[in-house]
């Protein structure tokens, strides 16, 4: 009988232990934006461009250590090009801001939210989202890594599918030298 009510006594001390622990929350974490980089390039047959953008918001949401998904906004009217200056400079940034490329007056934002995370070893992530640019949502997969405050990713965006169509071989004949390829970089350097 002593036994029986000591087995019973760990039974209950151990179910009620067992119950205790909490499960880790997921925890939100706000991107600095002021120090954080969104950096593109694009490519031609001649050469490559490449700029910045800014990011107007963005969070990433962890579940203890692991990621779980963040989303993302970009201002597009901070669309600039680096490698120029001058009158060089102007012209690039107002032909990408025009209707031409990417419409910046009607779509003055771009969106990303990430939709799936998978570890792909220890602090990297294959990760899926749905990135939103002139208005036209199409997934996309990408990797990223995190270590500690900081994020980086490499996204490989193909404009075609966002019906930025302008000097693209994909949509016109005889382009020669002009052609300008479809996807283009962006590298992002996150700190929260």
């Amino acid at each position: 009988m002593k036994k029986n009510a000591l087995i019973l006594a760990l039974a209950i001390v151990t179910g009620v232990s067992a119950n205790t622990t909490n499960p880790v929350e997921e925890v939100k974490k706000e991107v600095k934006t002021d120090k954080s980089t969104v950096t593109w390039k694009a490519y031609k047959v001649t050469g490559s461009h490449y700029g910045e953008v800014a990011l107007e918001n963005g969070a990433l949401v962890f579940d203890g250590d692991k990621l779980t998904g963040g989303e993302f906004t970009v201002d597009m009217t901070s669309l600039v090009a680096t490698d120029l200056e001058g009158e060089s400079k102007g012209k690039l940034e107002g032909h990408l801001k025009s209707e031409d490329f990417f419409a910046v007056s009607q779509f003055p934002k771009s969106k990303l939210v990430i939709t799936e995370v998978k570890a792909s070893g220890k602090n990297s992530y294959e990760v899926t989202g749905d990135l939103t640019i002139k208005g036209i949502t199409k997934p996309i997969t990408f990797d990223m890594s995190v270590y500690g405050n900081k994020a980086t990713a490499t996204l490989k965006v193909d404009r075609a599918e966002y019906n930025v169509r302008y000097g693209s071989g994909s949509f016109f004949d005889n382009l020669g030298d002009k052609t300008i390829y479809d996807e283009f970089d962006l590298v992002v350097d996150l700190q929260f």
